[in-house]
């Protein structure tokens, strides 16, 4: 514990939600909701104004829908928010060396490693000055918590959202956190909160109250004295720079429950390839395979697998997914599947016989083919049909560009119609116009920067935003067309305030 709040916690508010606002001028103070857009999404972000009709995080979408129906409803853009949480922790590092990401929108940082503070006069002004600088540089809002520790940091951190900031003076832990739930302290999920309820025990007062030897005896040694050392007000743990992912994971909710046995298996391969593509990405290999089905009455299944060595091979993935698989029942349906590689290491350690087999096969394969080319005797290949390419998907939220009317996003499809409202980030709210999901001129967009660079004018790179006759003239006049584009725009049109 440190005798100044020189740990700061910092978590920006509602993330995805207020990253769409701010790219989307007609969204701004209205409800947003970020997830998946289907009938089994599940709700990622809400704005505040959603989250007052009660929309949260984890809540399944179509409760969302009931709860908000008004909201507009808008697929993660997760290539926007990277590009955001990269200038926000670029600004946490220039002020100390110890920085540890806790997720895009949430890091810890120690100030007093950095040497902008050593007392809490300058630890204030240091967080001052950080949400002063992640608003000029993203147009968005972070709420921060000072602390002597890691814990109350984040605590304080949560008493100030949103955009405020809260310093917990050191000696006054025990005062703050004795009233506050259980729940507050980390290492406390549901079913711990629930024994120690059944225990008597549901403020941290009365952990503290309660003491560890009989904290040990409800929990177990390490979890027992751990807790009390929280109750207490006590966390020591350091600001690490580099956290060291455990685990990646790729996972899937389906529209419809899967019965068939050979798509639950093709599912399983496509995820064991998207699981091996973030392996590589990450310059990583691990050694155990996991594979989760969720069911059709929601019980949730894990099976796992433990290779003789890290692996990054997306065949052996597949090969470990695939007999996972066959230890699980499906036959009622699957409404969830995912692929996951644990114990990570930075080298791959593969069986060399293994391999080589790979290899014989596979120029055993080769020359099966050529042998067979050659017995056709000259005989004309047929060549195959092509079939009609797929109805192209827009899906809510979406970046597109026009060539006539400029950069826009996807407000709404349905009955081979897209509805896109034209704007950028720095532009007034935007007209909505509808056009065949298969219009050559409007093509997927890479996302706009949230705020324009130094110097660049609004308005200065035409190729940057909509041409004129895209952008509204009239309030009354938007809102007429806006109606009548969403009506044509029917089946997945999101619900647009």
């Amino acid at each position: 514990m440190r005798s100044a709040p020189t740990i700061l916690h910092l978590d920006m508010d509602a993330f995805y939600a207020a990253a769409e606002q701010a790219a989307k001028p007609s969204l701004r103070g209205k409800p947003v909701v970020v997830g998946g857009i289907g009938t089994r999404g599940v709700v990622a972000t809400a704005s505040y104004e959603a989250r007052r009709f009660g929309v949260h995080s984890a809540m399944p979408v179509a409760q969302a829908r009931r709860l908000c129906p008004n909201a507009a409803y808008l697929m993660p853009r997760f290539a926007l928010y990277r590009s955001v949480s990269e200038q926000v922790m670029e600004l946490l590092g220039r002020l100390s060396p110890l920085v540890e990401p806790l997720s895009l929108d949430e890091a810890f940082v120690d100030l007093e490693a950095g040497g902008v503070a050593d007392d809490s006069v300058s630890a204030r002004r240091a967080g001052e000055l950080l949400r002063v600088d992640i608003r000029a540089v993203t147009g968005l809002t972070g709420s921060v918590g000072l602390a002597g520790s890691k814990m109350l940091a984040k605590i304080a951190s949560e008493q100030a959202k949103p955009d405020g900031l809260v310093l917990i003076e050191p000696g006054t832990e025990r005062e703050l956190l004795g009233p506050m739930p259980v729940r507050i302290l980390p290492g406390v999920g549901p079913a711990t909160g629930e024994h120690l309820r059944r225990a008597g025990m549901t403020t941290v007062a009365d952990l503290a109250e309660a003491g560890e030897d009989e904290l040990v005896r409800l929990l177990g040694k390490a979890h027992g004295v751990s807790l009390y050392q929280m109750a207490l007000g006590h966390d020591d743990r350091p600001v690490v720079a580099e956290r060291d992912a455990k685990s990646v994971s790729v996972e899937d909710t389906f529209e419809v429950d899967l019965h068939d046995r050979v798509r639950v298996r093709n599912e399983v391969v496509r995820l064991s390839d998207r699981c091996v593509q973030r392996l590589r990405a990450a310059g990583r290999s691990g050694r155990t395979v996991v594979l989760k089905v969720r069911r059709y009455d929601f019980s949730t299944l894990t099976r796992s697998e433990t290779l003789r060595g890290p692996t990054d091979d997306p065949a052996v993935v597949r090969e470990a997914a695939g007999r996972l698989l066959e230890s699980v029942d499906t036959t009622g349906g699957v409404r969830l599947l995912g692929v996951g590689v644990t114990g990570l290491a930075d080298f791959t350690q593969e069986d060399l016989f293994a391999q080589v087999a790979s290899e014989l096969a596979e120029a055993a394969e080769e020359a099966e083919d050529s042998e067979a080319g050659g017995a056709a005797g000259g005989v004309e290949p047929v060549t195959p049909v092509p079939e009609p390419p797929p109805e192209r998907r827009w899906l809510a939220g979406q970046d597109v560009r026009h060539a006539e009317y400029g950069a826009g996003w996807v407000q709404g499809s349905g009955v081979g119609r897209v509805t896109v409202r034209f704007e950028e980030p720095t532009s007034p709210p935007g007209r909505v116009r509808t056009f065949k999901v298969d219009d050559p001129d409007l093509v997927p967009s890479d996302p706009l920067p949230l705020v324009r660079a130094a110097g660049d004018q609004a308005g200065s790179s035409p190729a940057s935003r909509p041409k004129s006759r895209s952008e509204v003239a009239d309030s009354e006049e938007a809102a007429s067309e806006e109606a009548a584009s969403e009506e044509a725009a029917s089946g997945e049109a999101i619900s647009s305030p």
